[in-house]
Parts: structure tokens; C-alpha cells; sequence
């Protein structure tokens, strides 16, 4: 059997965590990531025998880590010339929780959306499924209450199972990749469809980096006639299920490098 790479033997590595009871990054930046709420480690690894366990209360997440601006600015990739690549290694697990996931970037809905990874987005057709959220201005997409600008892959991401996901950003394309392959999805190009594309770049702004749950509205009402209104903010999107790993890289690795890291 090939054994399989690590993400330090990949050229662009920012940071990756193998959460092996620490939240300090392996790599060219030791990012500490900071614990907010409960979050538990548990025997059940990807890159030994730890991962950390991410759970919730309704639909808010019981704990979620994160980074400021501040303290890990090479994570917060924004720019008229941005390119990234985030990888997770996840074993999800079902719960009661049947909304969008969210598992790692730099997605503050409240008009500061720059990249982010979830899983059942629910739009286009996209329930469980990879998703590859980018903005290049933040807010929503004109016409729609919420981001809608997404690769989406095809194939559902299975419970009880250690999977890699993997976004990517190449300037031009985003694509969201399922255990070391393309998700491919029609109609390539289009929002929803993998890979999607949006030139252009990423807002460069100053939100934080998070792992595991989302800053979004409390409430959005409105049209697309009369203007949306959000109100009040709430730390949603949970992601249910364990973490094993995650790597954060500073530009869109190949195909034969994804499928290197499965």
C-alpha cells in the first residue's frame, strides 16, 4: 500500500493541525487555534489516535475553534490575486442536526464572506455534498438572501466514515473535492455546479478564521425587490462529527496532489 502524504511534503503549506490533543498548527506557521465552548478529543484519528469531536445544541454549535485576523493573517486569504486550498480529514456522524455544516475558513456572513467549507448547503441541489463557498465582495449574492456563489459537488459524504474533503481556488475556479478526486457536477461553470467560476479574486477583509461553526444572522427577512434585512447574530452551522486533521495552503493544489493527501 502507498503510503499516504502529509500535508508539510506539499509545497504552499500555510498551517495543518493533526489534532493530536493540541490546536497548535504543524507547518511554516504554528497558528494556535483558540477553543470556544465544549469540544471533546476522542480515541479515533486520522493522523494518530486523536481527533476532536464537534457537537451542538439545537442549531447552534456546542463549541467551535478560531483565529483573529490578527493573530493568523497569513490564514485570512483575501485579494485581487487569492488562491487557497483547505483540506479536512472528517468523519461525520448523524445527528438530530439537519442543517448546512460548516467546517473551516473565513466566512463571516455579516458582510465579511472571503472562502469557506461546508457540507449540505441545501441549495442547488446540494444536500450533503462538499461545498466551496467564495466571495469577492462579502455580502449576499444580488437577487438572494444569502451567498450563493458555490461549487457544489455531487456525490453525498457518508456518515460514520473518515473522509478528505477539500476546497480549492485557483484565481478563476473554485472546486470542491471528495476523497482525492473532483466531485465534478453539471453544469460546470455555473453557480452550483463543480468546479464554479468566479474571477476575480476573494474580499480582502478582516474577519477571523474558524473550524467547526459560523458568525451568521439571527434573522433574514426582506425581497430581493425591496432589499434584505438581517438581524441580531448568532454562531450557527455547526459541524457534527469528528476532526482528524486540516491543512490550509496558500494556492490550489493539482489533482495528483489532492489525491496524494486521501
Amino acid at each position: 500500500m502507498t503510503a499516504m502524504t502529509t500535508p508539510e511534503q506539499i509545497p504552499g503549506l500555510i498551517s495543518w493541525w493533526d489534532f493530536q490533543r493540541t490546536l497548535t498548527a504543524r507547518g511554516p506557521h504554528p497558528t494556535e487555534l483558540t477553543m470556544n465552548g465544549n469540544l471533546e478529543w476522542v480515541r479515533d484519528g486520522a493522523f494518530g489516535d486523536w481527533s476532536l469531536e464537534f457537537d451542538h445544541v439545537d442549531r447552534i454549535a456546542a463549541g467551535h475553534l478560531s483565529a483573529s485576523a490578527a493573530e493568523a493573517p497569513q490564514l485570512n486569504i483575501g485579494g485581487p490575486d487569492a488562491t487557497f486550498t483547505v483540506a479536512a480529514w472528517v468523519r461525520r456522524r448523524q445527528s438530530d442536526y439537519t442543517g448546512c455544516e460548516f467546517v473551516a475558513g473565513v466566512w463571516n456572513e455579516h458582510g465579511r464572506r472571503q472562502f469557506g467549507m461546508f457540507l449540505n448547503l441545501r441549495i442547488w441541489d446540494g444536500d450533503q455534498s462538499v461545498g466551496a463557498h467564495v466571495s469577492s465582495h462579502g455580502g449576499a449574492t444580488p437577487g438572494y438572501p444569502y451567498c450563493m456563489d458555490v461549487a457544489l459537488g455531487a456525490t453525498p459524504v457518508s456518515f460514520d466514515q473518515w473522509h478528505l474533503i477539500a476546497i480549492t481556488y485557483d484565481g478563476t475556479q473554485a472546486a470542491a473535492w471528495l476523497d482525492g478526486r473532483l466531485d465534478a457536477r453539471e453544469p460546470a461553470g455555473a453557480l452550483g455546479g463543480n468546479p464554479f467560476t468566479m474571477p476575480g479574486g476573494l474580499l480582502d477583509g478582516d474577519a477571523p478564521f474558524t473550524v467547526g461553526a459560523v458568525a451568521r444572522p439571527e434573522k433574514v427577512t426582506g425581497n430581493a425587490e425591496e432589499g434584505f434585512i438581517e438581524t441580531g447574530s448568532a454562531v450557527a452551522n455547526p459541524f457534527i462529527g469528528r476532526l482528524g486533521g486540516l491543512a490550509v495552503f496558500d494556492r490550489a493544489l493539482s489533482a495528483d496532489e489532492i489525491a496524494s493527501l486521501a
